[in-house]
């Protein structure tokens, strides 16, 4: 089992800036991917980013040259810097891990809200 915790949300006017930091903690060992997924009001989740172990990344257009995700392997924390925030960024964003078998695991979901 993999025990994540999501932290760093809140609210920011637009062109603003947050971090969002995702511990993990149990079987950690077993991480592969690590990402960030978010669902907008009345819309279906969506991929953010994601970092492979070999710290390959892949983001989703809409956020490109905006976002920026790490590791820190030592600390066991992905991190999701945004930046020139966009009221179409508010969403719960969610934290996710998949394990060598493929299996998923997520946080709790910490809201960002942008105002315009």
């Amino acid at each position: 089992q993999v025990q994540l915790v999501e932290s760093g949300g809140g609210f920011v006017q637009a062109g603003g800036s947050l971090r969002l930091s995702c511990a993990a903690s149990g079987s950690i060992f077993s991480i592969g991917a690590m990402g960030w997924y978010r669902r907008a009001p009345g819309k279906q989740r969506e991929l953010v980013a994601i970092i492979i172990n070999g710290g390959s990344t892949n983001y989703a257009d809409s956020v490109k040259g905006r976002f920026t995700i790490s590791r820190d392997n030592a600390k066991n924390t992905v991190y999701l810097q945004m930046n020139s925030l966009e009221p179409e960024d508010t969403a719960v964003y969610y934290c996710n891990a998949e394990n060598r078998y493929s299996v998923h695991y997520w946080g709790q979901g910490i809201q960002v809200t942008v105002s315009s």
